[in-house]
Order: structure tokens, then C-alpha cells, then sequence
């Protein structure tokens, strides 16, 4: 706690120079540009291209402590489901009313946080595409122009699959509250020809419609994003493009099974792009690089000192994910834990187990201190009287998470540790996807890349006895849960495929859920139709009556009594 008001101080000092500026060089009009006028544009297309990634990190630690960016909003996609969930309620804990389905309707400013960094990001990809014109561009500025297109694609499946309604046993008729139906209705697309008069009578697309934008951006950038020479993996490259069809035909498929022979082609297409193999139990239990390592994956963002994010020293990722560091809100008590249920369904034998605690610190038990000892960043740092700001290993409770560590391992510097990398896609998301796909048509076949998997990458011992279509994908879903916890995906999954969410329960071992949090579903929660704020409403008259139902409160806390 003493940590996190010292960073309260040092960001109260320092929040008036946060801020991020960027300079784009004017170019001179001209019928016959010459060399320098060209090299001079692509400079300046260059420097729109790398405001799009860097925009995914911008901070807003005046508007609230939970608001650092695009890994903001994965984590909230997290915390309404039930693998992830922090032990904390109210207090330090800023997610608190996502975990406790509270506050969710239009007037509040949770929504508006999302729905403003959403559209921001929008913007700044339509900068992009609205200043190169196609036919007369370079070959660079093509691969820019094919990057943007990627960029915007994956904001938009983003905020149809958050947006779209799909019925639940809350609300089975898709009515909102004027009395209209909203199923299958997304978002009001805004590209670089919206003019303020479309804005503001701009309606949400249907699933038909958005899904032919986003497939449009998608084709645009498969063909263009070969032109691209940057390779830095902060920026989409094909295989990244062929990894959000994949996505964009899975969404699709929830509603057609035609769909997934596409989706299975395009994550085959994915994980052979993308000349990387999944991480190795070396890399996901790394004290220095786990989970930190951009260049383990196909796409990532990644911070840097600099970065404004990484100044406030505890409005980032690192600071909220992290658990073992000596200051930031994880390390100070909110931390992040794996449901207990799903902890108990991973074996021994699966290295992956060990990226989250077996039980509580203690010196008492040789095995439970083996286990630290081997596992834990820094516990030469622990907490004492004699070292009153080490690391509160002792206040963590079973399942605690050690997936995401400092940067460089780092324990105590806020800006070495902060300045780390946060996972966008990973080629493991790709093969699981692939299974999947698979499955949903020929159930054998979607187990055998399901078995082939696991046994050559996560677990030799691997084997599971589904047969039919429901239990393989059931198993499929199972362990990418595992495989992505804390990445932001699995939220999609349970909206896509009608799943439900179990936070209350005694058997076969006891929820690890505050009560405040003990909800249990029956198919997707009604929380995860999210609602548009007012404030779109008040610019955008059509968005007004079609509007999704407020899920706030809408299921009751589960009870063992």
C-alpha cells in the first residue's frame, strides 16, 4: 500500500509533462514530385503509421488509474469471465464493477472509457488511410497504407464481437428498453470519408454489414502489407492479417458453420506465415523474458521508458498485471489470480501450471518453498522488518499469477520493469483456432490437432477421451483458455459460442471468488453485449433508441448455502 501512495505522489508531480505529441512534415504540392518531395512524404506517412501502434499505449491517469490503453480494455474483456479475477473488491481494485456486473448502462463513465479509446484508435488509422491515396502512392507507402487497413480491421472486429447483442437467458428476445430489437446490430462504422453530418445520424451496423467492411479492410491489407519493409512486430505483417481472418471467420461461423473451413484455412495460413514456433516451457517460465518478449509472438505492443505509461509507474500494464514487483497496484493487493476451478483441470505434467502459485508462501513446507524458489522472480527480495519494501510474497493467495513478468525480470526500477511487451496475437492462438474449426465438421479430426499440440508442445503426457463435436470443442476451448489467460481472447469465445460463466461453486474444489463476484450464467452473460455511452448518443441521434439492454445487476450472487 505504502508503495502505491508513493507512486500517487510522483504521478500527481509528473502528470502535467504526459503528454504525447507528434510532428508530421508538410510536403509541397506539386504535379512532378521529385525525389527529396517523395522520400519526404513517406516520412511523413512513416510518421502516421507509427502513431497507430503507439496510440494502443496511450494512458489517461487523470481520468482514472484503470486507463492505460488497449491492454485496459483486454483486461476487462478478462475480468468478465470467469478464469481471471482479482482478490480484492472496491479499494485499489479499479475493475471491480466489470467483475461485479455493476455500472454497466450508458450513463457511465466505465463505457465511455472504452467507446473513446476505441474510436480514438479508429481515427487514428483513418488519418492513415485517408492521407494515402492507392493509385498513386509508393511502394512504401503502400505496405503503410496495408498496415493501417490491418490496424483498423482489428479495432473493428474488436468492437463489433464487444457491441454485437446475441441473445441470453437474461434478455432472449434482443428488446432494449424503447422497445426495439438489437440483435445482431454492432457498432456505427466511421471510415476516412464519414463527414460530421454522417457521424451524427450514423447507425449500429448489422453483423452483415460490418462483417463486409471488416472483410473489405482485410482484403485491402493482405494485398498491400507485403510492400511493408518495417519489420518490427508492433506492426501487422501478413501473417498477422491471415490470423484476424481467422478470427473475423470465426466470429462469422457462431452464426454459420459454413465459415469454419475458412477459419481453418486461414490460422493454417497463419501459423505457417508466421516462422515461429509456440513458446517453450523456457520462455513462458522465464523469471527475466516470461511473457515480456515481443519477438516470442506474431504481434505485440511494447513500451519504453519513455513511454508516458511507463512515467506514471503504476497507470500500465506491468504495474496491473504484475504481480511480484515492489510497488504498483497487483503488487499492493488487487492481485491477479486464475479461477480456482480451471487451475485444478491443468496437470502437473503441463508445464503451463506453473505459471501461477500452488498455494499460499510459506517457509514451513520444503515443497511449497521448493516450488518459489524455482518459480518466483525475485525472492530474494521477499518482504521483512529487515526489508520492509520487498515483494508482499506472503499476502498472495493460491493461483496467483507469475505469467507476466517485470521487464528484464525487474523487480523494484518502475521504468526498467514497466517498459515491457503485452501479447496482440500469438501462434498459438492459431493452431487452436484450427482445431477448432476443424472440429465443428469433423470432430476426429479437430482432436488429432488438438492431441498433436499438446503432446509435441504443452504436455507430452496429453490425452483426452472427447469423441463428439460439443466435448472436443469443449476440450479445445479448455486449453486455449489456459493458453491465452490474461490475453484478452477468452472473452470471445464465450460470447461466440453461447458459453457460460461459473464463478460460484463448492465441487471439486471451492471458488476462490469474492461473493461480490459469485455469478453463474446459463449460456453468455447478458454483461457481455456491452452498451454505447450517452455520449454518443447525444452527437449521434441514431444510435439512441437501438441501443443494447443495461445488464447491471441482472444476476444474483451465488450462495453455498
Amino acid at each position: 500500500m505504502k508503495n502505491i501512495y508513493k507512486a500517487f505522489v510522483a504521478l500527481a508531480v509528473t502528470a502535467g509533462s504526459l503528454t504525447t505529441t507528434s510532428c508530421i512534415e508538410e510536403t509541397e504540392p506539386t504535379s512532378a514530385a521529385s525525389q527529396e518531395q517523395v522520400m519526404q512524404s513517406e516520412k511523413s506517412m512513416a510518421s502516421l503509421l507509427w502513431g497507430i501502434p503507439a496510440s494502443l499505449n496511450l494512458e489517461d491517469a487523470d481520468g482514472g488509474h484503470y486507463r492505460f490503453g488497449y491492454g485496459a480494455i483486454m483486461h476487462i474483456r478478462d475480468i468478465q469471465t470467469g478464469d481471471l479475477l482479482r482478490d480484492m473488491y472496491g479499494q485499489y481494485n479499479h475493475f471491480t464493477n466489470w467483475a461485479a456486473n455493476k455500472y454497466q448502462g450508458r450513463d457511465y463513465a466505465y463505457g465511455q472509457y472504452i467507446w473513446n479509446f476505441s474510436y480514438k484508435f479508429v481515427q487514428t488509422t483513418n488519418t492513415l488511410i485517408r492521407a494515402i491515396n492507392v493509385e498513386t502512392a509508393t511502394d512504401t507507402e503502400k505496405g503503410y497504407l496495408g498496415a493501417a487497413y490491418a490496424f483498423r480491421a482489428m479495432a473493428y472486429l474488436d468492437l463489433a464481437r464487444e457491441y454485437e447483442f446475441l441473445p441470453n437467458k437474461v434478455f432472449p428476445d434482443g428488446k432494449n428498453d424503447d422497445g426495439n430489437v438489437v440483435t445482431g446490430l454492432t457498432v456505427p462504422i466511421v471510415d476516412e470519408n464519414t463527414t460530421e453530418q454522417t457521424a451524427a445520424n450514423n447507425p449500429r451496423a448489422t453483423r452483415e454489414k460490418m462483417a463486409e467492411f471488416i472483410l473489405s479492410d482485410l482484403n485491402k491489407a493482405e494485398e498491400l502489407i507485403t510492400n511493408l519493409t518495417f519489420s518490427s512486430k508492433t506492426l501487422p505483417h501478413l501473417d498477422c492479417v491471415y490470423g484476424l481472418k481467422a478470427r473475423y471467420y470465426m466470429w462469422l461461423a457462431g452464426e454459420d458453420k459454413q465459415y469454419y473451413a475458412q477459419a481453418a484455412d486461414y490460422a493454417q495460413k497463419a501459423f505457417k506465415a508466421a516462422g515461429i514456433s509456440p513458446m517453450t516451457s523456457e520462455d513462458c517460465l522465464s523469471k527475466s523474458k516470461g511473457f515480456n518478449d515481443i519477438s516470442k509472438w506474431m504481434w505485440g505492443m511494447q513500451l519504453v521508458k519513455e513511454n508516458g505509461a511507463v512515467q506514471t509507474g503504476i497507470v500500465n500494464w506491468v504495474s496491473w498485471m504484475c504481480n511480484e514487483t515492489t510497488y504498483g497496484y497487483a503488487a499492493a493487493g488487487p492481485h491477479v489470480v486464475m479461477d480456482a476451478n480451471l487451475y485444478s483441470q491443468i496437470p502437473w505434467d503441463d508445464f503451463r501450471k506453473n505459471e501461477w502459485t500452488p498455494t499460499t508462501f510459506t517457509t514451513q513446507d520444503a515443497d511449497v518453498l521448493a516450488w518459489f524458489q524455482e518459480y518466483a522472480c525475485d525472492l530474494n527480495n521477499i518482504y521483512s522488518s529487515n526489508n520492509p519494501d520487498g515483494i508482499l510474497y506472503q499476502n498472495m493467495p493460491a493461483y496467483t499469477s507469475f505469467k507476466f513478468r517485470p521487464a528484464q525480470g525487474n523487480t523494484v526500477n518502475s521504468s526498467i520493469a514497466g517498459a515491457s511487451a503485452i501479447p496482440l496475437m500469438r501462434v498459438e492462438e492459431m493452431y487452436f483456432i484450427y482445431a477448432e474449426a476443424l472440429a465443428h465438421v469433423n470432430p476426429a479430426q479437430g482432436k488429432a490437432v488438438l492431441q498433436s499440440f499438446m503432446k509435441k508442445y504443452r504436455n507430452a503426457n496429453y490425452t483426452t477421451g472427447a469423441t463428439t463435436e460439443e466435448e472436443v470443442v469443449n476440450e479445445i476451448i479448455l486449453q486455449k483458455r489456459i493458453e491465452l489467460w490474461g490475453e484478452g481472447q477468452t472473452f470471445f469465445d464465450i460470447k461466440r459460442l453461447n458459453m457460460s460463466v461459473t464463478r460460484g461453486y463448492a465441487n471439486p474444489v471451492k471458488t476462490n471468488w469474492l461473493e461480490q463476484f459469485r455469478f453463474n450464467t446459463d449460456g453468455r452473460p447478458s454483461w457481455m453485449n456491452w452498451v454505447i455511452v450517452q455520449i454518443e448518443g447525444n452527437t449521434n441521434a441514431a444510435v439512441n433508441d437501438y441501443n443494447n439492454p443495461d445488464p447491471s445487476g441482472t444476476y444474483k450472487e451465488w450462495s453455498e448455502d
